[in-house]
């Protein structure tokens, strides 16, 4: 392992208590705005066509993080713990707010995105502090490098329940209630969210600039492998049960856009990451994940979209 990266683990990122604050705030914003696109009709199509929603809920909360952890004990000595962590709490967060629209892009099953999305963000209150605790638990016991930890589930429920249960619930009653208000409202919402958390993540890396030039080759390529990894595994797992096309492209898109801005919110909880675990690598990979998966995925939903689409065709 380079020794420059060595150093990166024991980094202590410049985030004041006022940014995180309006970090948990803008999550919660996000959260509400992606639940106002969120009917119970939904809901309905686990029952109505439950396997290809199963197929792309395993794919979220099942394979990936397998995939993730198999991925950083391959890298083994080229990643610091804390990136290593850092990957496998990006894995266990589930599908970010614009896979919808990158979905549409990529002309792929756009209302079984939408029920994956919907049915994803509500598992995740259950499934993200289990996946975590699991994987990271068994990583930390495999690992050389690192003495084991001990991952309390219960305290990271708790936050992803306020951060992601209480918001989703609220959007979701208000879109029931105020079906009018809404439609007129969540458009603007989801723009505004989207730029809400852009410009988080700009002013995260301003105040941490030299760290950002300082490691951005390392993070860079090790998100660029971890990205491609989620994508492919959303792709073929999805292939593996002979999805067509369409299905696949929507899996894939599902499997590989993250919430990691729950992940930041989460590991700059103290009661579930103490500051003595040294885990600086773990904001540079939920940071810059959270930027290059647009990136990625907008890129990959573009070269999808001229070529066809028809759902069904399975090749």
């Amino acid at each position: 392992m380079h020794d420059d990266l060595l150093l990166l683990d024991s980094i202590r990122l410049n985030f004041s208590q006022a940014s995180l604050h309006l970090m948990n705030i803008s999550i919660g914003f996000i959260m509400f705005g992606v639940a106002l696109g969120i009917k119970w009709e939904n809901f309905k199509s686990i029952f109505l066509s439950p396997r290809t929603v199963i197929i792309g809920l395993s794919s979220q909360f099942l394979a990936l993080p397998a995939v993730t952890f198999i991925a950083v004990w391959l890298l083994g000595s080229y990643i610091t713990p804390s990136v290593a962590f850092g990957m496998l709490l990006v894995a266990s967060c589930p599908g970010g707010n614009i896979s919808n629209f990158i979905s549409s892009v990529a002309r792929a099953n756009v209302a079984l995105s939408v029920s994956l999305t919907a049915i994803g963000t509500v598992l995740a209150v259950i499934f993200t502090p289990l996946n975590f605790a699991f994987w990271g638990g068994l990583y930390s016991t495999t690992s050389p490098l690192l003495r084991p930890i001990h991952i309390d589930p219960f305290e990271m429920f708790q936050t992803v329940v306020i951060l992601l249960g209480i918001p989703v619930a609220a959007g979701i009653i208000f879109s029931q209630k105020l079906p009018g208000i809404t439609r007129v409202i969540q458009k603007p919402i989801e723009k505004l969210s989207i730029l809400v958390f852009a410009a988080f993540v700009f002013l995260a890396f301003r105040n941490n600039y030299e760290y950002f030039i300082r490691y951005i080759n390392w993070i860079l390529i090790i998100v660029f492998i971890h990205n491609a990894l989620a994508l492919a595994t959303g792709y073929y797992f999805a292939g593996a049960f002979g999805l067509n096309r369409s299905d696949r492209r929507t899996i894939s898109i599902e499997t590989g856009i993250q919430n990691s801005g729950l992940g930041l919110v989460l590991l700059f909880n103290p009661k579930i990451f103490p500051p003595e675990l040294n885990m600086g690598g773990m904001a540079f990979i939920a940071a810059w994940r959270g930027i290059w998966h647009i990136i990625s995925g907008l890129s990959l939903a573009t070269l999808w979209s001229f070529r066809r689409s028809d759902q069904k065709v399975t090749g």
